[in-house]
């Protein structure tokens, strides 16, 4: 593997030339000992003065490889005319692992040069297209040639996507981790996404959605989505300025409502982590504050449903902020049958103390009695 050098001297830019040369020449043998094949500049005169014919046979030599996993050319070395070179030669690969083409000159022209490789590469999981001019076209190029393969993750922020398009009958059903960030997502792109989010094929666990252009709007879809998902273990939505408190107090709702012990129950106990932070706002960093205390119960817990219910439903203080940041304000216990009250009473002196148990006892007792007059 080889790493660019800050040093202009001649005899640096050789080494570097004869080592990508030898590299290349046991690529095309077939050599089992050379796996990785890097290039992380596109500076260097010997790559920007490949020919197009050097990129084809380049193309040809991977092709033919067995051994090779790992190909990463980024940093400046591959534009849209150099893909369609390479491309015209590499149209599949049995061994290549995991692509790295980020920081290029890739548009939605390259993205197309690229397709017949991606519908023949059988064991590239991992590819980063980060920091590339895919826009909207390249990226649903890109993920339609990707439907049929095993690509677990793929990186694609900061490449100008803003209109988004999954076809939920072709979704590449292996994929993991999809990471969008620092695009121009809005709540159009936020419908497609929920497609990935919804079941089927797809088993989403992370997905990476800050610095986008999604609003509260955004944020209800994704919620929707995410209320039966049993998949998705991350979602950061950092620096999305359109989310507002109405947004936030959405994912809180998400892992943790408030509003009944049923609701409770019935929360999404599978996400272990939501990034929605915004500094200096006091009222989102309690939001946000709750919403961890909450991933961290379905992280921590094998029944994360009952924790929730023992530590917020049935503790008074928890109870009384979350109600507050949810609107919520009615009793727990007008929806306690009276003849399990001995059951909940007995869960909240073994888990939070006689103060607390002496605060149930008296709720419970007044909504008894008011049960009672109104009969």
């Amino acid at each position: 593997m080889y790493y660019s050098d800050d040093s202009s001297s001649e005899a640096s830019i050789d080494e570097y030339e004869e080592g990508w040369l030898a590299d290349v020449e046991r690529i095309r043998e077939d050599d089992p000992s050379t796996t990785i094949l890097e290039v992380s500049s596109g500076e260097h005169d010997f790559i920007q003065n490949m020919a197009d014919e050097d990129w084809e046979e380049l193309g040809h030599a991977i092709s033919g490889n067995t051994h090779l996993s790992c190909l990463d050319l980024y940093g400046g070395a591959l534009n849209d005319h150099t893909m369609s070179s390479l491309f015209r030669g590499l149209t599949r690969s049995i061994s290549i692992g995991e692509m790295r083409l980020y920081e290029n000159e890739i548009s939605a022209v390259g993205m197309r040069s690229m397709v017949p490789f991606l519908q023949n590469a059988d064991n590239l999981e991992y590819l980063d297209l980060d920091n590339n001019n895919l826009a909207s076209n390249g990226f649903n190029t890109l993920f339609r040639a990707l439907r049929n393969g095993p690509i677990v993750k793929l990186n694609c922020s900061r490449c100008g996507i803003d209109s988004i398009e999954i076809d939920s009958e072709h979704i590449p059903k292996h994929l993991e981790h999809l990471h969008l960030g620092e695009n121009i997502i809005n709540a159009d792109g936020c419908h497609e996404l929920a497609k990935l989010l919804q079941g089927g094929v797809a088993a989403i666990t992370d997905l990476l959605l800050n610095n986008n252009k999604i609003d509260d709007e955004g944020v209800e879809i994704l919620v929707d989505a995410l209320q039966s998902n049993t998949s998705l273990t991350e979602l950061d939505l950092r620096w999305n300025d359109g989310i507002s408190n109405q947004g936030n107090e959405m994912l809180l709702k998400l892992v943790n409502n408030i509003s009944s012990i049923e609701a409770t129950l019935q929360s999404n106990h599978t996400l272990k982590r939501i990034r929605v932070e915004h500094l200096n706002q006091l009222e989102r960093d309690e939001i946000q504050t709750n919403i961890d205390k909450a991933t961290r119960i379905n992280t921590c817990y094998t029944r994360p449903a009952r924790e929730k219910l023992i530590q917020t439903q049935l503790h008074s203080q928890n109870r009384a902020e979350l109600c507050r940041l949810q609107g919520i304000d009615r009793s727990l216990y007008n929806e306690i049958d009276p003849l399990h009250l001995p059951e909940v009473l007995s869960l909240i002196g073994q888990n939070h103390g006689r103060g607390e148990l002496y605060v149930a006892l008296s709720s419970s007792i007044m909504t008894l009695f008011s049960t009672i007059n109104r009969q």
